[in-house]
């Protein structure tokens, strides 16, 4: 039987705490989780930060345990949640965020799932308030109501869609394998010089002989960008032309992006400066964000802040990929502005770019291709079981889809949840 309660009956919600005065972030230390840290039901630190022990003192009574789950209070992203996992145990939350905690015959991965949903996001977005910008009180956060069925239900209902996330984070792991090996692979050959013959070439002022230097304006072609206003509905609403921004790229989980945040109409974008560019190109961000690098998938464009190259055959997708990755602070060196950074086309078609024979060229592909072609596969396997488990979700979460009869195993990842 499900019974929908308060989830100030479900759990203790508890604040954050700002630093101090005086206190700073550092390098190294007590990690101090933010809410930028908070998102898509984890807490990742992909990004940490740290407090020393003198300012740690003074926020003693501000720390997450294990299992605890995080809500964003404050900003842009109110009401994305995380659950702590074991190495952030103990850690100190930010004022912009919330914790549940101390819970009463619930299940925490089962809650995590459950304020994930749809509803419950718009329900926060609704209940926030403020004159500057929207907050999430803790009292009314307390008063979000949640369906609750026996915990056992709570478990099985859990173990479904950890199962999917397990499979999810076991290929986003795999893919950053293959992206760590790929990029290592050209460092070999183009940065180390340690390509294959390397012994018996001479170097000629740092290049090896037979290898060119060629201006990016003669290499390959790139193109800019534009935006359809947004002051005319119609170029946006029920659009399908994927249009990327900055934040795609630099939001983006790995190096192969199959749809844009925002897309535009087939109108829209005949009505701006746009260019439409083909799939497997490098989007090359050159406005404010200099160098985060993109691939797409599908045929695209983009908005201004960009300069987007296309792959030939003397520079394929992965050899141009890399080079442009890795010259990202040679980039940042060269973009100025008076009002934001820009690496402008100018500057960027009078770049060099070292050009290796084609029988360098070739055999490079043929190591590199297998491995791209692996992560596009796990980012694509990724897609569908993130798909599934988001429709799984709301029916599972809703008790429409009973599990109560269902013989369930356990996935590896919450074995040590329930025994503990």
């Amino acid at each position: 039987m499900w019974i929908e309660k308060k989830l100030g009956d479900l759990c203790d919600v508890k604040g954050g705490k700002r630093l101090p005065k005086g206190g700073e972030f550092s390098n190294k230390g007590y990690p101090y989780i933010r809410a930028r840290d908070i998102r898509d039901g984890r807490v990742t630190f992909d990004h940490p930060v740290y407090i020393d022990e003198k300012t740690r003192a003074k926020l003693k009574r501000y720390k997450v345990k294990k299992d605890d789950i995080c809500i964003t209070i404050v900003g842009i992203n109110i009401g994305d949640v995380g659950i702590i996992p074991a190495f952030l145990d103990d850690a100190n939350l930010t004022e912009n965020a919330a914790k549940l905690t101390n819970y009463k015959n619930t299940f925490p991965p089962f809650l995590n799932y459950y304020l994930q949903t749809q509803n419950v996001w718009e329900l926060m977005q609704l209940i926030a308030s403020g004159a500057a910008q929207g907050k999430l009180g803790l009292y009314k956060i307390q008063q979000v109501p949640v369906p609750v069925p026996d915990l056992s239900v709570q478990m099985k209902i859990a173990a479904i869609l950890s199962a999917y996330d397990e499979l999810i984070e076991i290929n986003q792991r795999r893919i950053a394998l293959l992206e760590k090996m790929a990029e290592e692979i050209y460092r070999e050959w183009f940065v180390r010089m340690r390509f294959p013959g390397h012994e018996k070439v001479k170097i000629i002022k740092g290049v090896p002989e037979d290898w060119k230097l060629v201006k990016l304006e003669s290499a390959f072609k790139f193109t800019g960008g534009g935006t359809p206003t947004k002051e005319v509905n119609r170029y946006w609403d029920g659009g399908d032309v994927n249009w990327f921004t900055p934040s795609d790229i630099t939001g983006a989980n790995g190096i192969f992006l199959e749809r844009s945040g925002e897309q535009c109409t087939e109108e829209g974008f005949n009505s701006s400066s746009a260019k439409m560019f083909p799939a497997y190109s490098v989007m090359l961000t050159s406005r404010a964000t200099i160098g985060a690098v993109g691939i797409n998938l599908t045929p695209a464009c983009t908005n201004q802040g960009f300069i987007t190259c296309i792959p030939n055959a003397q520079y394929p997708l992965p050899y141009l990929y890399h080079w442009i990755k890795l010259a990202k602070p040679h980039f940042e060196l060269l973009s100025g502005g008076a009002t934001f950074a820009e690496l402008t086309k100018g500057t960027f078609k009078r770049l060099e770019i070292l050009t290796p024979p084609e029988f360098i060229i070739t055999e490079f592909m043929r190591i590199e291709s297998p491995l791209f072609n692996s992560i596009e596969n796990y980012l694509r396997a990724n897609r569908k079981l993130i798909e599934t488990r988001d429709m799984l979700l709301p029916r599972l979460i809703s008790g429409k889809l009973s599990v109560e009869h269902l013989d369930i195993q356990f996935p590896p990842g919450m074995e040590e949840a329930i025994s503990g």
